[in-house]
């Protein structure tokens, strides 16, 4: 419920609370964490402290309208009326936005839920179930509140530019966005599986914005007795930046402003011994070396005797060199003729921001996965990292990989265990059954080492059994089955008896068939 094109009439401290709000909506398009869950606690917690301050200013401005009426009741009089009025209906709402985070807190937690300590805060069913009810339709009658509110509020601000900012500021009004199937309503675009914690917060947000409506209309009604000519007696110099961390070949981009500037006179600002050529603060610059470096200054504004009167100001900022994180999920090399799963992502950078090649092969992508197809075996691939930031391309990192050939697999026989569940029989010291081998239709061949696991299909494999004489009989399978004259040796077997699987060969899916090591197979 912030925006519009009036951010600049807009306080500091108001400018900061939309920042949060921008960086919250941000977070609620992720899929996000318990860390960021925990993060949104702590949002909520700042622009309540801020509505705090904010209902404080609005007491004093209250109390100043009415020391004003005291001191001339037929002039202020009417704008007095007013004022109450409006402190009542400011209230009323804000209370019902204070029962309605209450509520939530109650859906999420029991009976015992507080919004300011929600224990399940990532509760998608406690914000619907409150707001979006159709037996109580909360979420319409907050809408509607709002309306009737905003209408009401912004007749008392004359300042059109200051007007139009309230009416952005407390508007219901949803925008289609491309890919939206069908009319969404307010209430369903705020609580419709919605965090609880996320919900209280944007509801905190709320209470900010008619709190700061409440303020912008008493300073409409203050000025309107023409008795209203408030004094600067306080100044603080400030420095906003929109990040303190930012890359090498990045901008830093900042806001240094005077808090209570008179708007009609605007003060001199000088960094590092150098006047600042903006007459409205905003200091930028490209980023250089690595590592945190200061920089200070002052700003003066002159008094109305004459006088010039000179605030300090110092901040920081951090840059560090563009980097990018690459994980390749199985070990530290590419194998070739398979598809291998690769994490890619740049920290502070958004998933659709970044791009990613690959030499020696192909680097497909699917949504934030990406799957490496390398080329020759034996050569190197090195898959390179670029991000967009600030509206350019930039190179932010690489990793080269190994290109290695599938390792030889394992023959095994499939039996069953004491269970019935199917496990591979991987030949002697252990045995198995005579029963369990009869039940076996053939055999197969795999790499399941727990770090690669990879089928191959086997195509031909011999069996050499050992009569009593010491001689070898071989025995031909009928491909990766058994055939029947290899069958019949084994029912001949007797227990404790020993035969080889030899001349295994098995098809990767890398297209290649070879000979796999043969297995002694053990019976009971």
């Amino acid at each position: 419920m912030a925006g519009g094109n009036n951010v600049a009439r807009m306080s500091p401290r108001q400018r900061m609370i939309n920042l949060m709000y921008i960086v919250l909506t941000a977070m609620l398009a992720l899929n996000v964490s318990s860390d960021v869950l925990n993060g949104f606690s702590q949002v909520q917690d700042g622009i309540q402290g801020t509505n705090l301050n904010i209902t404080a200013r609005n007491g004093v401005q209250f109390a100043h309208l009415e020391n004003l009426y005291e001191q001339n009741p037929e002039k202020a009089g009417r704008w007095y009326q007013q004022g109450v009025e409006l402190h009542k209906r400011s209230d009323k709402l804000y209370a019902l936005i204070e029962d309605l985070k209450t509520s939530i807190a109650k859906a999420a937690d029991g009976a015992d839920g507080k919004y300011s300590d929600i224990v399940n805060n990532d509760d998608l069913e406690a914000s619907a179930v409150t707001m979006l009810n159709p037996a109580t339709n909360k979420g319409q009658a907050l809408r509607r509140n709002l309306d009737e509110y905003r209408k009401y509020v912004v007749t008392m601000i004359p300042d059109a530019e200051k007007r139009k900012a309230v009416e952005n500021m407390l508007s219901t009004k949803v925008s289609a966005r491309s890919g939206d199937v069908g009319s969404q309503s307010w209430e369903q675009k705020m609580f419709e599986n919605m965090p609880a914690v996320a919900a209280v917060t944007l509801l905190t947000k709320v209470q900010n914005d008619i709190r700061q409506a409440e303020s912008e209309a008493l300073s409409g009604l203050i000025a309107a007795v023409d008795m209203g000519d408030v004094r600067v007696n306080e100044l603080n110099a400030y420095v906003i930046p929109v990040s303190n961390m930012i890359m090498r070949g990045g901008k830093y981009s900042a806001d240094i402003v005077l808090a209570a500037i008179d708007t009609t006179q605007r003060p001199e600002i000088f960094i590092n011994g150098s006047k600042l050529d903006n007459a409205k603060g905003h200091y930028e610059f490209v980023a250089g070396s690595v590592g945190t470096h200061d920089f200070s200054g002052y700003i003066e504004v002159p008094r109305a005797d004459g006088t010039t009167d000179r605030r300090p100001f110092k901040s920081s900022y951090t840059v560090m060199e563009p980097m990018a994180t690459i994980s390749p999920t199985m070990m530290n090399v590419l194998y070739a003729g398979i598809a291998n799963p690769i994490s890619i992502s740049v920290p502070g950078v958004p998933m659709t921001a970044v791009q990613a090649t690959m030499s020696n092969g192909t680097l497909t992508r699917n949504g934030d996965h990406w799957v490496a197809h390398p080329g020759k075996v034996g050569s190197e691939s090195v898959i390179s990292v670029s991000a967009n930031i600030d509206g350019h391309s930039q190179t932010v990192g690489s990793m080269t990989f190994r290109v290695r050939k599938l390792p030889d697999p394992s023959p095994y026989l499939a039996i069953k265990d004491g269970n019935g569940n199917t496990v591979h029989y991987k030949g002697s010291p252990k045995r198995i059954s005579k029963g369990a081998l009869m039940a076996s239709e053939g055999i197969g061949a795999a790499i399941d080492d727990d770090i690669l696991n990879v089928t191959y299909s086997v195509v031909s494999f011999s069996t050499v059994f050992y009569d009593q004489m010491g001689n070898a009989i071989p025995e031909l399978s009928d491909g990766s089955r058994f055939s029947s004259r290899q069958k019949e040796q084994f029912r001949r077997l007797k227990p404790g008896k020993t035969f080889f699987i030899t001349d295994v060969k098995a098809k990767g899916p890398d297209g290649i068939t070879r000979d796999i090591s043969p297995m002694q197979v053990a019976l009971n």
